[in-house]
């Protein structure tokens, strides 16, 4: 999943990137309203982080220009602006969730995927599609219910728990490379896809993933 930051102390939001990453997710990174208006008018996000201290404006008026314009991708306001006056505010505006800082680490994750979740309709952090059961809590896959769990790397749980969000959907190459490199990096070889699809066949079945020639991948549900 790719997820929008919105932070201009560039420690803090390396620090939280990393922090995403590591969990499977891609992040893009802006310092400001403005570069944050241009990636989400271009880019399709799972969720936003938004700071609400910004150098050219307010994160206020953005999550409200936002909500005007019919964005509705889950908003977690990440801000120092701690008063219930501010809360209530920034909820109003269309946040769906509001953490203050300093904060704990664990306790944005675990924000971050109640609010992934919940847009889902899934309740628990087990994702079941099929025979195939993607533990999103710790990056483990499981085909039926009495195989043993296989651990996947950072970019084989990106891709498979992206197909597996959109099942019975066709994805294109560019659509899953979008999904394994940021906006900061160079773009990931043409033929990464091909290599991890590969991988994850070997993990939950040749059948289950598929391929429709000169379209992209599928996974199917049944």
């Amino acid at each position: 999943m790719r997820l929008l930051l919105v932070e201009d102390d560039d420690l803090l939001a390396e620090s939280l990137a990393e922090a995403l990453e590591d969990e499977g997710y891609r992040v893009d990174v802006a310092g400001r309203a403005s570069d944050a208006d241009a990636l989400i008018d271009s880019e399709a996000y799972a969720l936003a982080i938004l700071d609400l201290g910004l150098p050219d404006g307010s994160g206020l008026d953005l999550l409200q220009r936002w909500r005007q314009a019919g964005y509705r991708l889950p908003i977690l306001v990440l801000t120092a602006r701690d008063s219930w006056e501010d809360k209530v505010v920034g909820l109003r505006r269309g946040a769906d969730d509001y953490l203050t800082k300093p904060y704990h680490e664990a306790e944005l994750l675990a924000r971050l995927h109640a609010l992934l979740r919940r847009g889902t309709g899934s309740p628990t952090a087990m994702l079941n599609v099929a025979d195939v059961i993607l533990d999103e809590q710790t990056h483990q896959v499981r085909r039926g219910g009495e195989g043993d769990w296989q651990v996947l790397t950072a970019t084989e749980f990106c891709l498979l728990r992206y197909l597996m969000h959109h099942p019975d959907r066709v994805l294109s190459k560019a659509q899953l490379l979008e999904q394994l490199y940021t906006l900061d990096q160079d773009a990931a070889a043409p033929n990464l896809v091909e290599v991890y699809v590969g991988r994850l066949r070997r993990l939950v079945g040749k059948s289950r993933i598929q391929t429709r020639r000169g379209q992209g991948y599928l996974f199917a549900s049944h």
